[in-house]
């Protein structure tokens, strides 16, 4: 995803990252569905316009274009809901997805702490370059305060 706002050089230890997940939880919602909104909505506009030519003074194209601008305006507050969650530190992957990543440390090299909506704690981590795909489950070690039965409940 991109941004408008550069991620700040915040790392997060689990233990941090659970404490904000509550506002992370929120916003993210909030991202997520307004992004499948105008996902839909985008569809749908160009299924209507195919290949039709669009015209000034059409009654059809003045409410295309209305379309259009209100889903400029939504696209507007993604950003914002994406800008937001920067500035708590933390980075916005996925927003259809709600994919969310900590900046973290993990035996001295940089990975991101990675969570997704619907999970209940930040139990999983991957390599910096290794993204959604290669992320794995928190070292025993380091993820001391997640509880087991949250372990086999949580959404891969």
């Amino acid at each position: 995803m991109s941004s408008r706002l550069e991620s700040t050089s915040r790392t997060f230890t689990v233990e941090e990252a659970n404490a904000t997940l509550p506002l992370v939880r929120a916003i993210t919602k909030d991202l997520v569905e307004l992004s499948r909104q105008l996902a839909e909505r985008r569809l749908q506009l160009a299924e209507l316009v195919g290949d039709r030519s669009l015209r000034p003074g059409d009654p059809y194209t003045d409410e295309l274009l209305q379309s259009k601008k209100e889903i400029e305006k939504g696209l507007a507050r993604v950003q914002e809901f994406a800008d937001e969650l920067l500035e708590l530190g933390v980075e916005p992957k996925n927003a259809l997805e709600g994919l969310i990543d900590f900046p973290s440390s993990l035996d001295g090299r940089p990975v991101y702490l990675c969570w997704k909506l619907g999970e209940p704690r930040v139990m999983y981590y991957h390599e910096r370059g290794a993204g959604y795909a290669g992320r794995k489950p928190l070292p025993a070690t380091v993820a001391s305060s997640v509880r087991e039965d949250e372990l086999e409940h949580s959404c891969l």
